[in-house]
């Protein structure tokens, strides 16, 4: 396959498409997300098939067209000193849209965004790899409230990485008609699809990193790719801007970010695998190391699982905020950030100590990319439930298992109805087919993506 052959379909296509159906002339299309994740290429993509005219700034790599926002908020002198700054750049009511990516580097241009709806004449679609790092540029005293309709776009998740692959469409829709209907998929596909799901489990949904899998077949080229992305975003740790709106490095905060960030596969292979602050450093504390925390979640990198109090909804405000997991938002950055050969273990079966944080993993990577928050139970007694969520409006718990394995924890709670009302279901993850009795659902793993 070459290059040009490998397109991605992404999700997020169908809000894009509601946005301009139906709110482009009410609110800016705000698009927030990790960097590297496609969030340029899916906007330019959809402006040039929607709009005749596309006016494309990147504040970033023309940082000096921030001073055309840096007067008034007169749209007529902005679009003329636009203009001037670039020939190429149309100006046709009705008929154009402005991009303004890497927003977050200059906060007037997101302050103008009120003026330019309230103008009506053009469309407005703004992203930001560090719009979610909140204080990262502090000009911006007034965001546009109620002028913008935000969407943060994540890695590929599965089902996007069977696209990329160009595997069939018809044979995806079966194995999700399958999963609706509790059905069992049929073995020849079940087998196929294991093995397709330990490639993306390996090489995960970061655009750069399938890219250079499908094009070489090489999971050691995609690792380093990983590799390459995971120093690219420490580049970013401990980043913001003055008050002049020139990028500036927290080092004290640099260096907590690179310390929770390395601890994190150490923590994750853990037997409690809860994030312990003394396991970066002796008596390490909260106070020390939870801005850095904050940064890397904000950022995109990273996401909280907290420990729920009880069983019960809403899950928000039964968590334990000092009590969580953290997982990288991508399976594939999670299988970089472990050892060297857990690549070529996790192929052969052999998953070493880090096998409950691989299968962990990718139950996390696969509800972070259908943005849900994510939860865990935990008791002093020794119970432990891997995940809960919310399943067709029920309390729902969800048990991974690398290989075989009981679901005692899980028993002990669906049997309990006077300490457990509000729970009925479980989901098993496992090696294994579909199957369902009265309260579990059993799931192969490559079907997570559906949950």
């Amino acid at each position: 396959m070459s290059e040009k052959e490998i397109i991605f379909k992404r999700k997020l296509e169908t809000e894009f498409q509601n946005w301009f159906d139906n709110l482009k002339e009410e609110k800016a299309l705000l698009i927030k997300g990790l960097r590297q994740v496609g969030k340029s290429t899916l906007i330019k993509e959809f402006a040039h098939q929607h709009f005749k005219n596309v006016v494309y700034i990147d504040f970033i790599k023309n940082e000096q067209i921030k001073v055309v926002f840096k007067g008034d908020f007169d749209v007529n002198r902005i679009i003329r000193e636009l203009s001037s700054y670039d020939d190429s750049y149309r100006f046709v009511a009705n008929q154009t849209v402005i991009i303004f990516d890497e927003v977050q580097e200059c906060s007037a241009a997101r302050a103008s965004i009120k003026y330019f709806i309230e103008d009506g004449r053009f469309a407005i679609i703004e992203s930001g790899s560090l719009l979610g790092i909140k204080g990262y540029n502090p000009n911006y005293k007034s965001i546009p409230v109620g002028f913008e309709h935000s969407l943060t776009m994540h890695p590929l998740d599965f089902e996007e990485f069977l696209y990329a692959k160009k595997v069939n469409k018809v044979t995806i829709e079966q194995i999700k008609k399958c999963f609706a209907n509790k059905e069992t998929v049929p073995e020849v596909i079940n087998n196929r699809f294991k093995d397709l799901y330990r490639e993306y489990l390996i090489v995960g949904g970061m655009p750069r990193v399938v890219k250079k899998y499908i094009l070489s077949n090489s999971f050691s080229l995609a690792k380093q790719e990983q590799n390459d992305l995971l120093e690219e975003f420490k580049d970013d740790f401990g980043k913001h801007l003055n008050q002049n709106e020139d990028v500036i490095y927290n080092k004290h905060l640099l260096n907590n970010i690179n310390k929770v960030f390395d601890s994190i596969p150490s923590q994750l292979a853990k037997e409690n695998n809860k994030f312990a602050y003394a396991q970066i450093m002796k008596k390490g504390r909260s106070a020390v190391f939870d801005p850095a925390i904050q940064w890397l979640v904000e950022y995109g990198l990273i996401k909280k699982c907290y420990n729920l109090s009880q069983l019960s909804q809403p899950f928000s405000g039964n968590k334990i905020d000092n009590c969580f997991k953290l997982y990288p938002t991508d399976i594939g950055l999670l299988m970089a950030m472990l050892n060297k050969d857990s690549s070529i273990n996790l192929i052969s079966d052999k998953y070493g100590i880090y096998r409950g944080a691989i299968y962990e993993g990718l139950v996390a990577d696969s509800m972070i990319k259908n943005n849900h928050n994510l939860y865990y139970y935990h008791k002093d007694s020794g119970l432990e439930i891997d995940f809960v969520t919310e399943y067709k409006g029920d309390v729902t718990l969800i048990e991974v298992k690398a290989k075989d394995g009981r679901t005692k924890s899980a028993n002990v709670v669906l049997s309990d109805k006077e300490k457990y009302p509000n729970v009925h279901k479980l989901i098993r993850i496992k090696d294994a087919n579909i199957s369902e009795n009265s309260k579990i659902l059993t799931i192969p793993q490559y079907l997570t993506f559906l949950l």
